[in-house]
């Protein structure tokens, strides 16, 4: 069973969150309308930035752990890697597509 880390921000190098899921479109859907109380609601922090898939639940929670105790600038670094316009993941990890501009 898959499993996933992942992490939120409010806007681009804005305020972080870094959580683990088993199911990742479920959980972030449940951040983004607030149905999750606490940290994410109070700051609007809505915007799936970065998410890495593992194996196991037990493999997910130990890298968490790691992310967690990391500073807030390598997190920064690491978001960057893949996503350096800081732009919403949700969208391409639920099949969703976006307004016609």
């Amino acid at each position: 069973m898959a499993a996933y880390v992942y992490i939120l921000a409010n806007r681009k190098r804005g305020t972080i969150y870094t959580g683990v899921t088993s199911n990742l479109v479920k959980r972030i859907y449940e951040h983004r309308n607030d149905i999750v109380g606490g940290f994410t609601s109070r700051y609007q922090i809505h915007w799936l930035v970065h998410y890495e898939i593992f194996d196991s639940i037990y493999e997910a929670i130990r890298r968490e752990k790691r992310l967690k105790k990391w500073p807030r600038a390598w997190k920064i670094v690491l978001i960057e890697a893949d996503n350096p316009e800081w732009k919403d993941l949700y969208p391409e990890v639920t099949g969703e597509r976006g307004c016609p501009a």
